[in-house]
């Protein structure tokens, strides 16, 4: 039996193929200007690569911002809950997950189950979130996906003062007329964004065993800057951590294939 999740989110859209409990495929993009393209779109790279068509898929559910333009999805669920169900999925011990998404930041604490029991999240202010690293890099000239490597070598982070992107963004380039070094002012972006993502963890008590989801969650330095900053050692997915609310929700999708079966 086939299943898919199929999770839309503001900055990147994931796919996720299983069969009988197992991860058949999977597929990333960036987002397009309409969700629904964007979900059809990485769908059909998923579909592909398993070789198989969408009549294939006996229950697709749908997650993410973006979830209610899924127009192939039989259920739509929340990206906390999937984020929740699959964290745990991985790794049984894990108890508290972190995601920061493109638009927001969840901190999710789960009960043995998956199940989530309490969550807080931020979504008035991108300065918490991977939209804030994105307008950072772009201030700097320097590439996304750069950005943790060189965090990783500064060796006096600077502090950013400014929490609103807006004027986080003309200190950046005050810092960087001023002649300062580029990785130590990349690691106080990141030391800066660990902190508050951590306080809102802290609110709703951090729980042992903690993990972190999204697409952030790749880059190296935001996942050492956000240990520091919770005075834990997180514990890394194996697993692509940007398919996990994909992921979450094909598991959603086979309990109710077969449910239904």
């Amino acid at each position: 039996m086939y299943v898919a999740g199929c999770d839309v989110g503001s900055l990147s859209a994931k796919a996720v193929i299983m069969k009988d409990g197992d991860v058949l495929a999977s597929h990333v993009i960036f987002a397009k200007p309409e969700p629904e393209e964007s979900a059809r779109e990485v769908m059909g790279k998923a579909l592909e690569k398993a070789g198989l068509t969408m009549k294939d898929i006996a229950y697709c559910v749908g997650t993410g911002y973006g979830r209610d333009s899924i127009g192939f999805a039989d259920a739509v669920e929340s990206e906390i809950v999937c984020h929740g169900k699959a964290a745990q999925w991985l790794m049984p011990e894990v108890h508290m997950v972190i995601d920061i998404g493109g638009q927001d930041a969840k901190a999710i604490r789960l009960d043995d189950t998956g199940t989530v029991i309490r969550f807080a999240y931020n979504d008035r202010c991108a300065s918490g979130t991977g939209r804030f690293l994105e307008v950072m890099a772009g201030a700097m000239d320097i590439r996304l996906e750069d950005m943790g490597d060189i965090s990783l070598s500064a060796t006096n982070p600077l502090s950013i003062s400014n929490q609103c992107v807006v004027f986080a963004e003309t200190e950046i380039i005050s810092l960087i007329n001023a002649g300062k070094n580029l990785a130590d002012i990349v690691g106080g972006l990141h030391k800066s964004l660990a902190h508050r993502v951590a306080a809102l963890a802290r609110g709703i008590e951090l729980d042992h065993e903690i993990t972190m989801t999204g697409g952030v969650a790749k880059n190296a330095g935001m996942f050492a800057a956000l240990e520091e900053a919770l005075g834990v050692k997180l514990s890394k997915m194996e697993t692509d951590p940007q398919i996990i609310g994909a992921l979450g929700a094909a598991l959603i999708a086979r309990r109710a294939a077969e449910k239904d079966g």
